[in-house]
């Protein structure tokens, strides 16, 4: 063999990797999450208009309404994709309605008010790809106090209530563990990893149409409507029974 093709092999190699090594580079980078400027521009235009009364020019707040400066994509998203706001009375319980705006609009909402402060962003995760019996566990021991076994809802007192999951969406579940709407805690990435997360979020998905191995599900409620199902069932029969036996010959 010619000691020069070794050397030609060499340059050869080495003048691919040159070549190559920006595109492998490229590749690597994480795609960008900053939403574009003009939906910033827009955002702000219309919050201007229907958001700066109660939570001020800048998003600072005002005394109708908290600060908007590092709540996030998150909260936003979540406020506004489940009609939460704009509220209708200052100083009551968000209840869930239709959205105010269109989808377009709320995209740029979110984008300025994102653009306000660092906060958390809109989860990003595979619910569907979630474990249905870790999703179970951890819905039970931190979400079903409040929200019910069956994710119905409940009272909590002082004029507050857990809402029904029934209408929210997975997006909006995943929102809703990390910011902590109203009265409900905040699980942070400290709390539930968003294997976790995807868990509770597939087990939620679950419960809207779930498995009825022993019959009627009678709303998921728990032992009060099975009491008295049992009740008035089982009193029927007896006083059934009872007259047949009296009108005898």
């Amino acid at each position: 063999m010619s000691p020069v093709k070794p050397l030609r092999l060499v340059l050869l190699l080495a003048g691919l990797a040159l070549t190559t090594a920006p595109a492998v580079h490229a590749q690597a980078q994480p795609p960008t999450t900053r939403p574009p400027a003009s939906d910033v521009r827009n955002g702000r235009d219309l919050y201007q208009v229907a958001c700066s009364s109660c939570h001020g020019l800048e998003g600072e707040g005002t005394a109708r309404g908290p600060t908007l400066v590092g709540v996030g994509a998150a909260s936003a998203d979540f406020y506004l994709t489940t009609g939460r706001m704009p509220l209708d009375v200052p100083g009551e319980q968000a209840q869930r309605k239709e959205p105010a705006y269109s989808p377009l609009q709320i995209r740029q909402l979110v984008a300025y008010i994102a653009a306000l402060g660092p906060g958390p962003p809109i989860p990003r995760i595979d619910w569907e790809a979630g474990d249905l019996a870790l999703g179970n566990r951890l819905y039970a021991n931190n979400c079903a106090p409040c929200h019910s076994s069956a994710g119905a809802g409940g009272a909590l007192g002082h004029s507050t209530y857990a809402p029904s999951l029934g209408e929210a969406t997975p997006t909006q579940v995943a929102e809703a563990v990390r910011i902590g709407p109203g009265a409900m805690p905040v699980f942070g990435g400290d709390t539930f990893d968003d294997a976790e997360l995807a868990g509770i979020v597939r087990y939620v998905e679950y419960l809207k149409d779930p498995e009825d191995p022993g019959g009627l599900g009678l709303g998921h409620l728990g032992p009060i409507p099975e009491g008295f199902v049992a009740w008035v069932v089982g009193l029927g029969l007896i006083v059934v029974a009872i007259r047949w036996i009296g009108t005898r010959d």
